[in-house]
């Protein structure tokens, strides 16, 4: 087998191929094979057909194209093997001669990952929020830990911001009653936001017993977008009862014996949500200003796949368990079908451009991922998915997903290296050392900036988790 490469553009190439016919014996000989369990000849046995009359009852041809199909593929991947060419997805083949006896010929296109020159990166700059947790910070996270620990009582009065009421409700769009649109015995709070709109002036002001009509437009079910006609009766009304502010409080909510060491303990752990905060900032912002130096040519079917596989997700996944369909959903955003597939696309390429940067920078910095590493990420995906580590590990194991995980982090690593190297600043001007993390915890976290700048798309059709 002889192949030559052409390069049509930085990111496809053309490879011919010329196939001697004796390269296709095996190939010949396991398609009069198959050709012999599938059909039945009088006289003959099933599977003892002789090749002459296969050939003579159903034809050469039939014969050649089953071992040419069987063959392509081998021949391609030794071509790429050959010429060392980094492939993203389908080839398009054109079978450009085939004579019996003598040659196949046959060429392919196909998508490649550009070559890219990563330059220096060590004179990146970045700015970060400086860490600041103030007294009104703590308050607030105190007040929040006080409301989780409210009791209500029931009161005969008038139902006011901030009380809890119970809510029987019936919906109803151009006069019928929706099938899922009624619900009894609803607890609601007040001025939370977490029913419909316009609720809250609908039940402020009515005692137990009493019932009032409004108009809201439905968020989801089976009317999702529709004006429906809202019928509410409130069965009781209670007041919220916040404890006291004390040491006794302390005691209730925390593992702490004073206020005093409950609001230390909130300072720190505010500390350390900011830090965090900080450190995925930079990350963010370093791997924004490392994509601005390299030039990344974006192969344009593989662009082309990324936005149709992010629309499909949307549209099929996302606003489907919201009962959304794209149109209100770009109603709901203010943004026009143009803005958003303009969005769309950009958030592609830079999803695209950081996995090609970053894979690259894994060749030249030769990371490795370790056990601990993969075992760290494959924990934080398990969380954020919902399943348990072992359940999360199974799909993994199962849907072939362990490349793409160990690439997360690959990943990950490589943009601790370019963060390492860059100046980070917090907006005080002090230089903001980020080497007190953990390695470990350091790159998964840095594969979870990496994964949000892929949102879920894979250079190299990544499967769905």
């Amino acid at each position: 087998m002889k192949s030559a490469v052409e390069n049509l553009n930085p990111t496809r190439v053309r490879l011919t191929v010329e196939v001697p016919f004796e390269e296709l014996k095996d190939s010949l000989d396991a398609a009069y094979k198959k050709i012999n369990q599938q059909v039945t000849v009088k006289g003959f046995r099933k599977g003892k057909i002789p090749a002459r009359v296969i050939d003579q009852r159903f034809g050469r041809g039939a014969v050649l194209e089953e071992a040419v199909n069987d063959a392509l593929p081998k021949f391609y991947t030794e071509a790429v093997n050959e010429a060392e060419l980094n492939v993203l997805g389908q080839p398009e083949v054109d079978i450009t001669e085939l004579k019996d006896g003598e040659t196949l010929n046959f060429t392919a296109e196909v998508d490649v990952r550009p070559a890219i020159e990563i330059p220096d990166y060590s004179g990146i700059e970045v700015e970060v929020d400086a860490i600041e947790v103030s007294d009104e910070d703590i308050e607030k996270a105190v007040e929040e830990l006080r409301e989780r620990f409210a009791s209500t009582s029931p009161v005969e009065r008038a139902a006011e911001e901030g009380d809890v009421v119970t809510l029987d409700l019936e919906a109803k769009v151009d006069g019928e009653v929706l099938e899922d649109g009624v619900a009894s015995d609803v607890s609601y709070t007040i001025g939370s936001g977490e029913l419909l709109e316009g609720i809250d002036e609908a039940v402020k002001g009515l005692e137990a017993g009493g019932e009032t009509t409004f108009t809201s437009e439905l968020k989801g079910g089976s009317a999702a977008g529709k004006e429906a006609e809202v019928t509410v009766k409130v069965s009781q009304v209670a007041a919220r009862e916040l404890p006291e502010l004390d040491d006794d409080f302390a005691q209730l909510a925390s593992e702490f014996d004073t206020l005093e060491e409950l609001r230390a303990d909130s300072r720190k752990r505010l500390e350390n949500m900011k830090e965090y905060d900080q450190a995925t900032q930079a990350q963010e912002r370093v791997l924004e200003k490392l994509l601005e130096l390299v030039e990344v040519p974006v192969p344009e079917k593989l662009l082309e796949d990324e936005i149709n596989t992010r629309k499909h997700n949307l549209e099929h996944h996302q606003l489907g368990q919201m009962g959304l369909d794209l149109a209100k959903y770009l109603e709901i955003q203010g943004k026009t079908e143009e803005e958003f597939d303009a969005e769309t696309k950009d958030a592609a390429v830079k999803g695209i451009k950081t996995q090609f940067v970053l894979d690259e920078l894994v060749n030249k910095e030769k990371l490795n991922v370790n056990q601990e590493e993969l075992t760290e990420h494959l924990m934080r995906r398990a969380a954020s998915s919902g399943m348990s580590p072992d359940q999360f590990a199974q799909a993994v194991v199962e849907g072939g997903q362990v490349p793409m995980l160990v690439g997360e982090v690959a990943r990950g690593k490589a943009l601790a290296v370019v963060v390492e190297a860059a100046t980070v600043k917090d907006t005080n001007g002090e230089v903001v050392d980020l080497d007190d993390e953990d390695e470990t915890e350091g790159s998964t976290e840095s594969a979870e900036v990496v994964e949000a700048a892929d949102a879920d798309a894979d250079a190299e059709d990544k499967p769905e988790a």
